[in-house]
């Protein structure tokens, strides 16, 4: 039987997702902010060696008969010297007056004062930090500001920044790895008590209904607590069920046997032909409510216990040659032979009483349909999978509503006169399905019908 569950994704899957995109995120911003941060001490260093520059030259300056002096000290830009060959220019202006160096060099000292200004700027179609300070030199009648400005490409920078980037991105594909990791047990160890619980209530028999008592986390609290009120509620439903069924067996058969034992006792004392006649089709008419209502019953049952089945293990042979005892006084009153052939020995894993109901109505169908003075063939053998033959030579089963014979209350058009409710074929093919199997109609070549019942 199959259960048709209406599926919303994966909680696991979900869970799962969730902690990855936030791994992926924490190692995304972990890496602009490392590498943010880098960049900003490997540009306070090389602020820190501009400086250095600019206060050499500075303090190089000198006021000599009015007129400014620079010794250049060699050190000034050999310290900006780096593994990359950046480039250095430098100006050196009194007042707004070029002393040396580059002219084109960006020059704005307004209201600097004693400050050490620091830009990016672009020169000479490049990239370059420059570093701009200024300094008064006072002599006797003579005031001047002289101001320094050392800028340098930052190609060495940008070497380290990358080689700081590619260790930072290695840092977080590691961390980000670790932390898919972390997700999947993360997401097993949260995910294990449901599961727990499934695998719980998976393996419970049939009829064990009663509540899950194992601790569960405080989470799934609530849905073990519906559970166990719905199982509750399964379990005094099944038991009502299980008592209707067969007080409703008893109620219904009971008094039908009784009106129709009557009825024969009458029809043995009456004479005159219309109420003979009345009074068999009395009979008739009883017997067909109590084969229906038995039938019904039977489906009813049936119905019940497919999804709990009872299994144990039943020989097929035994089952059937129990079930042919009882059915020969019947087979007997038309001269009908019953014959078992097959295996010695069927061995299954199923419901003892669904089974029996299953083939006992096949069996009926047949004796049912049989004309007097034929013969009834059961076969019964495990081979392939366990099945049961059953052949009988009445006027089989017609070909265009061969599909719609096993449903319910549905029969052929060439059986009228004959007692039956259209469920035999339902209630055996109901027991098949419930075991795995199918049932197959057919009409064999030589007349006659064969029903399969395989499980």
């Amino acid at each position: 039987m199959t259960d048709t569950v209406n599926v919303s994704g994966s909680l696991r899957n979900r869970l799962t997702l969730t902690l990855i995109g936030g791994a992926a995120m924490l190692a995304a911003l972990l890496f602009f902010v490392v590498r943010g941060y880098a960049a900003q001490i490997a540009q306070q260093g090389q602020d820190s060696i501009l400086e250095a520059s600019v206060m050499s030259i500075l303090d190089a300056a000198i006021l000599r008969n009015g007129d400014v002096e620079v010794d250049f000290p060699y050190a000034s830009l050999s310290m900006l010297s780096t593994a990359a060959d950046d480039r250095v220019f430098y100006s050196i202006y009194q007042d707004d007056s070029l002393l040396s160096g580059y002219g084109d060099l960006p020059h704005d000292t307004g209201q600097l004062g004693d400050r050490m200004a620091h830009k990016t700027t672009q020169f000479d179609d490049v990239t370059v930090r420059m570093a701009t300070a200024s300094r008064m030199l006072v002599g006797a009648d003579t005031r001047t500001t002289i101001s320094v400005s050392v800028a340098q490409t930052q190609d060495a920078l940008q070497v380290t920044l990358a080689r700081i980037s590619r260790n930072v991105a290695l840092f977080g594909t590691v961390f980000f790895l670790l932390s898919v990791l972390l997700s999947f047990w993360a997401t097993a160890t949260t995910i294990r008590p449901l599961q727990r619980l499934t695998t719980s209530v998976t393996k419970r028999g049939p009829k064990d209904l009663s509540p899950v008592a194992s601790p569960v986390p405080v989470e799934m609290a609530a849905l073990v607590s519906s559970l166990n009120r719905l199982m509750g509620r399964l379990d005094t439903s099944l038991k009502q069920s299980e008592d209707f069924i067969a007080e409703a067996a008893h109620r219904v058969r009971t008094p039908l046997a009784t009106v129709r034992s009557h009825a024969e006792a009458t029809l043995q004392r009456v004479d005159r032909d219309e109420n003979r006649q009345a009074l068999r089709a009395m009979i008739r008419a009883i017997d067909e409510s109590s084969r229906a209502a038995g039938q019904l019953l039977d489906h009813a049952m049936i119905t019940f216990r497919a999804d709990h089945l009872e299994r144990s293990e039943v020989d097929l042979v035994d089952l059937l040659h129990e079930l042919v005892l009882r059915l020969t006084p019947v087979a007997d009153m038309r001269d009908i032979n019953l014959i078992i052939t097959g295996d010695r020995q069927v061995i299954v894993a199923g419901d003892s009483i669904l089974l029996q109901n299953g083939i006992r109505n096949l069996i009926d169908n047949a004796l049912k349909y049989s004309p007097a003075e034929s013969d009834i063939t059961i076969h019964v053998t495990a081979l392939l999978t366990p099945q049961i033959e059953i052949r009988d030579q009445g006027p089989g089963f017609p070909e265009s509503d061969m599909d719609k014979l096993v449903s319910r209350f549905s029969r052929g058009d060439n059986v009228k006169g004959i007692i039956g409710s259209g469920l035999g074929l339902t209630i055996a093919q109901d027991v098949a399905q419930a075991h795995g199997g199918t049932l197959t109609l057919s009409n064999p070549n030589g007349g006659g019908a064969c029903v399969t019942f395989s499980l």
